[in-house]
C-alpha cells in the first residue's frame, strides 16, 4: 500500500510540500537559543588557558600543577566540574585512565595516560544511542618525543579542546533523548592512544555509538602558501568504504553501487544540511576521504572499531604553526602560538557541532531493518523499514537523490513503515531516517536489497 507521501524538499531552499500544503523546514528556536550562545571569548580563555601549560605533550610532566600534561588535564576535568555543579549536576565527569605500554617508537616508556570525559545521560532510557563529541588536549613540538620544551598547541589541538568544553558548558542545561560524551582526549599526536583506548573500551562495554565527531585543528583561517583567508568553510572528512567491512557487506556495496553510501558519508551529509540550517556565514565541505595526506585522527580509531565517525577540520592549514618549535627564522615566525587563531572562527565551528549534536540527540532513534525492495521488475521504488525501539517517530523522511549527487536532493515524508514512489530505484540512491514533531532528524539509513 502507498502511503501519503511530502513530495520535496531541496536542502538549499528548505522547502517543502507536505500534503499540497507548502511550508518551510522546522528549525528549533532552542537551538538557536543555544548556538548563539557558544561565546568566542569563552573559547579563547580556554585556549589561552591551556597554552599556559607551556606543554601538553602526552609524556610531559605530571606532578606540577602549573606545567606539563598533568596540570593540563587536573584542569580541564576541573572546568567540567564547574559546569556539572552550575548546571543541576547534570554531567558525570571522570578520567578514562589507562596505561600506556612503551612502543618503541613514540612512547617510550610504560605511561599512564588520561582522557578527560564528560557524559550527559540520555533522558530517554530506552534510547541507548550515545553521540561523543572530542578534541585532543596533548600538544607537541618539531620533535614528536620531545616532552620538554615549550609546545603551546593553540591551534593543534587546544582550539578542538575548546570546542568540546563550550559544548559541555552549554549542553548540558538542559537534557536530550540520547547520551552525549564530551572527552578531551590524550595521545594523539603520541599515535591515536587515548582515542583508541576509549574506542576499544566503547566496543568492549557495548556503547551504542552512532556517531563520533573529533574537531581537529579548527582554530585558523589562513592558508600557508597559498595566502588565502577562509573564515566561512569547515571541512568534513569521512571514510568511503569502511575498514570493518566483511566480505559479504564488500559483495552488497559493489552490487547496488554503494561505495558513496557508508554510514560516515551518510552523517557526514546530515551535519552539511543541519549545520548549515542553524549557522550563518558557514559552508560546510565534505571531503570523501578518511583523513589529510600524510596525517591522522582521532576518529580513525572509532572507524577502525566499526563505529561511525568523521572528523571537523579548518578549510586551509597553516604549517609553519603545526608541530614546530617556537623560533624566528629568517623573519619567518614558527609555532602554534594562540595569537594566531582565529577565535570567532572557532565560535563557528563550535555552533556547527552545537546544531548537529542538538538536532540528532534530540530526534528519535534511527529506523531499523531499512530495505529496498527488489522483488520485481518496476519503474517505482518501494522502501519498508521498522520503527525504533525506543521513542516513536511521528514520521519518517525518504531521501533522495541522483546516483552522481553528492548530497541527498529531496525529502518525501511518510507516516507509516512502508512507501512506493514514482522513481525508479534504478536510477537513484535512497536512504530512510526518523522525524519528530518539532522536525528533529535522526541519522540517515542507507537502505540493503530485500525480497
Amino acid at each position: 500500500m502507498m502511503m501519503k507521501t511530502a513530495i520535496l524538499l531541496v536542502f538549499t531552499s528548505l522547502a517543502q510540500i507536505v500534503n499540497g500544503q507548502t511550508t518551510i523546514i522546522k528549525t528549533d528556536p532552542n537551538i538557536k537559543e543555544m548556538v548563539n550562545e557558544v561565546s568566542a571569548t569563552n573559547i579563547e580563555k580556554i585556549v589561552r588557558k591551556l597554552v599556559s601549560f607551556e606543554t601538553r605533550h602526552t609524556l610531559s610532566d605530571t606532578l606540577s600543577k602549573i606545567t606539563g600534561i598533568g596540570a593540563a588535564r587536573n584542569w580541564i576535568k576541573s572546568e567540567f566540574e564547574s559546569y556539572n555543579k552550575t548546571n543541576g549536576n547534570s554531567l558525570k565527569v571522570s578520567f578514562d585512565t589507562f596505561t600506556q605500554p612503551a612502543d618503541g617508537r613514540r612512547i617510550t616508556k610504560d605511561a599512564i595516560l588520561k582522557n578527560v570525559l564528560a557524559v550527559l545521560p540520555g533522558s530517554d532510557t530506552s534510547d541507548h544511542r550515545v553521540f561523543i563529541v572530542s578534541g585532543h588536549y596533548d600538544s607537541r613540538a618539531s620533535e614528536a618525543n620531545d616532552a620538554v620544551s615549550k609546545s603551546p598547541g593553540a591551534v593543534d589541538d587546544a582550539s578542538g579542546t575548546a570546542v568540546t568544553m563550550e559544548l559541555a558548558r552549554i549542553m548540558s542545561k538542559q537534557k536530550y533523548a540520547a547520551t552525549i560524551i564530551f572527552v578531551a582526549v590524550v595521545g594523539e599526536e603520541q599515535g591515536l592512544y587515548g582515542a583508541a583506548h576509549l574506542a576499544k573500551r566503547a566496543k568492549t562495554e557495548g556503547w551504542e555509538v552512532t556517531a563520533m565527531i573529533t574537531n581537529d585543528i579548527v582554530g585558523n583561517t589562513y592558508g600557508m602558501e597559498t595566502d588565502l583567508k577562509d573564515n566561512k568553510s569547515v571541512r568534513v572528512f569521512s571514510e568511503g568504504v569502511p575498514v570493518t567491512e566483511t566480505k559479504q557487506e564488500a559483495s552488497l556495496r559493489i552490487s547496488v553501487g554503494g561505495e558513496n553510501d557508508s554510514p560516515a558519508r551518510e552523517f557526514a551529509r546530515y551535519v552539511k544540511e543541519v549545520a548549515e540550517r542553524y549557522v550563518e556565514q558557514l559552508e560546510v565541505k565534505l571531503i570523501y576521504r578518511r583523513d589529510r595526506y600524510l596525517r591522522g585522527g582521532d576518529h580513525t580509531a572509532f572507524s577502525q572499531e566499526g563505529f561511525t565517525a568523521v572528523r571537523f577540520t579548518e578549510m586551509n592549514e597553516n604549517f609553519d604553526r603545526q608541530h614546530q618549535n617556537i623560533r624566528t627564522e629568517n623573519g619567518k615566525e614558527y609555532g602554534d602560538l594562540p595569537d594566531f587563531a582565529d577565535y570567532t572562527y572557532i565560535q563557528k565551528v563550535c555552533r556547527m557541532n552545537l546544531a548537529v549534536l542538538a538536532n540528532i540527540a534530540k530526534a528519535p532513534a534511527e529506523p531499523k531493518n531499512v530495505g529496498i525492495l527488489t522483488a520485481e521488475l518496476t519503474n517505482k521504488t518501494t522502501l519498508k523499514w521498522e520503527a525504533p525501539k525506543s521513542a516513536k517517530p511521528v514520521g519518517y523522511y525518504i531521501l533522495m537523490r541522483e546516483t552522481t549527487a553528492p548530497y541527498w536532493e529531496k525529502k518525501f515524508y511518510v507516516t507509516g513503515t512502508q512507501a512506493t514512489i514514482p522513481y525508479s530505484k534504478d536510477n537513484y540512491f535512497f536512504a530512510v531516517q526518523s522525524v519528530d514533531a518539532d522536525g528533529h532528524e535522526s541519522s540517515i539509513v542507507f537502505p540493503k536489497p530485500m525480497r
